[in-house]
């Protein structure tokens, strides 16, 4: 007995979504997304604080962007997704639709129905299209997992309390305890 055939999205169908439904797209399959909690916002708009100030102090060409905002990762219509934070340095990769390609940076902070996919399928396309650093920002167990892709180090596991490396910027560190 042939397996049912999976319907296969495209980037059109998530603008087709009505007003106010958010989604993702990822190898061209929807994901919903419920709307983020007020921590989750809070963690969000801290840590993109300290990230834009940092960039601006230094007149750094880097623009940070804080969902919902497009990242179209694969040069295909069957991938889009709304990381939490994105820092791209790219300036040709920016337009008013969002960002084409990898961004440099990107943070996602971990809800309860996005954790599967930040730790699986998104760490896997992250790490496939490009990205060079990848944060997981879990405030239920008050973790990060830091992906520096670039450099193909291994995963290294942080508390709010520890003071975290950025590696895309070797002068700047965050500890998160102080930011929430």
């Amino acid at each position: 007995m042939p397996l049912p055939n999976e319907r296969i999205f495209f980037t059109d169908d998530i603008y087709a979504l009505p007003d106010g439904q958010r989604a993702e797209l990822i190898d061209g399959k929807i994901y919903n997304m419920a709307p983020p909690s007020r921590n989750h916002q809070r963690i969000i708009l801290e840590l993109s604080i300290v990230i834009s100030n940092y960039i601006k102090n230094r007149n750094g060409s880097c623009e940070v962007n804080v969902a919902p905002f497009a990242v179209f990762l694969n040069d295909d219509n069957k991938n889009y997704v709304e990381p939490d934070i994105s820092i791209i340095c790219d300036a040709n990769k920016l337009d008013d639709k969002g960002c084409h390609g990898a961004p440099d940076w990107i943070i996602e902070i971990v809800s309860p129905g996005t954790q599967s996919r930040d730790y699986g399928i998104k760490l896997f396309k992250y790490r496939m299209s490009g990205v060079r650093e990848y944060w997981i920002v879990n405030p239920e167990r008050k973790m990060v997992n830091v992906y520096d892709f670039e450099n193909d180090e291994a995963t290294a596991v942080y508390s709010f309390d520890d003071t975290i490396p950025v590696t895309i910027y070797p002068d700047l560190s965050i500890k998160l305890s102080k930011l929430i």
